[in-house]
């Protein structure tokens, strides 16, 4: 592995040691940038350039760069905070722009994402769902979908491009998140041969094993950290955290989105929201978030809310998708990963009035998924609304669409797009 110097501290010159040296520095994280850090280039570049704080920057560049995936770059970026002046702060803005493949700005992420969850023999496979269904009803056995194996196909994202690798375990550990040795082996494989950023989801929160030791959801996300994970995302666990702050007004420090930020930096948390649509005939008599729905609900409605759910969307709560998103952001996520229960599976593209909604309403990047079904789909969503990034599983996993399609349509459009 080549290296770098940075101070006194070697800097590992690749992206999954270079993920663990910024958590190690997430202390100067928090001071410096409690935000994410695509949303806020500028800021970044102008504090590396002063002289106090410059060599303090390193690990936030770092993290920068690992956000833009470009590790041939990071040695230039580490070499910028080495010396106070404006001539480095432009060769940091320009370096940026290199890294990121365009002058235009950041570049649209293309995310692949993988469904993981049990099947019937208690082997981990990927998986689909329709609405959130993984059952083949075309089987005799009504069998959860098998898509493929979770670290093949991460490697086979990875190989094909994609700017990030997504692990959902959908098992729902109904019993104990920890105890499933299978996932966590899953992560530590994947993260040896897929050198982009990987975030792992499912289960992360506060529990009580079978012996009565309680767990916090810092301790279960540490895990996914230590076996490779470059963020993880909560679900569940947020949207009570989310109803407990709008409620009281107040930041306690416990919930797990505080706890895992404060500890590795608002970057490496990614909260997963999951509404549904809730038809209105009237917005005016309406508490929640309203937009002008592209398709009439079942009574002639033109109005609609995005109910938010739990427990894999079967349970429904009293927040909004907006409310929840500014909600967590101001706990301390660092990323909103935006799913649409009425368009999953259905491959007839992004709820975009969803994704403008709640990309309209919060700083931080938001990741749009659900509706994927053809590379137009993803020009679409990044031309209409804010996303930072959209994600696709079905349509990656039957081979229907080439990610590298959806990058070249992407590129062809004037998106700024790593390829």
């Amino acid at each position: 592995m080549s290296m770098v110097t940075s101070g006194c501290l070697p800097v590992p010159y690749s992206l999954q040691q270079c993920n663990q040296y910024c958590r190690m520095h997430c202390c100067l994280m928090r001071q410096c940038m409690p935000f994410s850090l695509s949303s806020d280039l500028p800021a970044i570049c102008h504090a590396s350039s002063c002289d106090e704080r410059g060599q303090s920057f390193t690990p936030l560049l770092l993290t920068a760069a690992s956000e833009l995936h470009c590790a041939t770059q990071l040695a230039k970026l580490v070499n910028c905070t080495q010396h106070n002046s404006h001539n480095n702060l432009q060769r940091f803005q320009t370096h940026i722009a290199a890294c990121a493949g365009t002058s235009q700005g950041l570049a649209k992420r293309v995310i692949a994402c993988l469904d993981v969850r049990a099947n019937d023999a208690g082997d981990l496979v990927v998986t689909k769902g329709d609405q959130y269904d993984v059952r083949d009803k075309g089987t005799a056995g009504n069998d959860v979908r098998n898509l493929g194996l979770p670290v093949q196909l991460a490697g086979r994202y990875f190989v094909e491009g994609a700017d990030e690798v997504t692990f959902l375990n959908i098992t729902g550990f109904r019993d104990f998140p920890l105890g499933d040795l299978p996932m966590l082996e899953v992560v530590r494989q994947a993260s040896e041969g897929v050198f982009v950023p990987l975030t792992v989801g499912g289960g992360i929160r506060e529990f009580t094993d079978a012996d009565g030791k309680r767990w916090s959801a810092l301790e279960v996300a540490s895990e996914y950290f230590r076996s490779g994970a470059d963020k993880v995302s909560i679900g569940g666990d947020a949207v009570f955290a989310a109803e407990e702050y709008r409620r009281t007004g107040q930041k306690t420090g416990t919930s797990s989105i505080e706890q895992i930020s404060w500890h590795y930096g608002a970057q490496a948390l990614v909260v997963s929201i999951d509404p549904k649509r809730v038809y209105v005939a009237d917005p005016a008599q309406c508490s929640h978030n309203t937009v002008k729905a592209r398709q009439q609900g079942p009574n002639g409605e033109e109005y609609c809310w995005y109910q938010c759910t739990v427990k894999g969307g079967r349970e429904g709560r009293d927040i909004d998708a907006v409310q929840l998103a500014q909600a967590v952001e101001a706990l301390g996520a660092g990323e909103i990963l935006l799913n649409s229960i009425d368009a999953d599976g259905a491959c007839s593209g992004f709820d975009l009035e969803l994704i403008q909604a709640v990309s309209d309403a919060v700083t931080i990047p938001v990741i749009a998924s659900s509706g994927a079904g053809s590379p137009e789909h993803f020009t679409q969503v990044f031309n209409n609304t804010k996303a930072s990034a959209a994600l696709a599983a079905g349509i990656f996993h039957r081979q229907e669409v080439a990610i590298s399609d959806v990058k070249s349509h992407m590129a062809a459009d004037g998106l700024p797009t790593r390829t």
